[in-house]
């Protein structure tokens, strides 16, 4: 053998080493990229599974359309020696309560010896008032729901000026207490 022979037999031998590492590496490579597309593919299929399964659980529960007044905890605070009544007043600003067909809030008593009757009270732009009152206020947070046909006075709906919440003092057994309000709220 000469040198040209002993370099091509080389080159022979380290050029068909160098090609099954490169095969070996484009292999891995493609196992890699092709288990990736697999598991995105998945994750994909997974995620809109969930969603859609999560639609129609979510459907198939009551729905409820409300527009909230307040959202916030209201403090009606009364002391009935200086004062005859205690009012929460929300100012509607002729608001169109046409489309909607109750009223819903949470109220809760602190004082659960005392006997309180919470005031509820629609006026609208014409003047005209109705109310509705809520017998023995709870201890416990409770939430009510009041339609608006129980406010007999009210003719039309579509310019409210406000709400009110209010402790007369004839309607509470001690001269002093706290009721709290909460979710105050429209519904269809």
């Amino acid at each position: 053998m000469d040198k040209k022979d002993i370099y091509e037999h080389l080159a022979e031998i380290y050029l068909n080493n160098a090609s099954p590492k490169k095969k070996k590496q484009d292999k891995t490579h493609f196992k890699l990229y092709n288990n990736l597309f697999i598991i995105s593919v998945l994750f994909l299929v997974g995620l809109g599974t969930a969603l859609i399964s999560f639609s129609s659980k979510k459907n198939n529960l009551p729905s409820e359309t409300a527009l909230f007044v307040i959202n916030d905890l209201h403090k009606i605070n009364f002391n009935f020696n200086p004062v005859k009544k205690e009012a929460f007043i929300i100012n509607l600003n002729r608001l169109n309560l046409s489309r909607f067909k109750t009223l819903a809030f949470s109220v809760k008593n602190t004082d659960s010896k005392d006997i309180v009757s919470l005031r509820i009270e629609f006026t609208n732009a014409f003047k005209e008032k109705s109310e509705v009152y809520l017998r023995n206020t709870p201890s416990k947070w409770q939430e009510f729901k009041i339609a608006f046909l129980d406010f007999k006075n009210i003719t039309d709906w579509s310019e409210m000026s406000n709400i009110s919440f209010s402790v007369e003092e004839w309607n509470a057994q001690k001269d002093k207490g706290v009721l709290y309000i909460d979710n105050v709220r429209f519904l269809k």
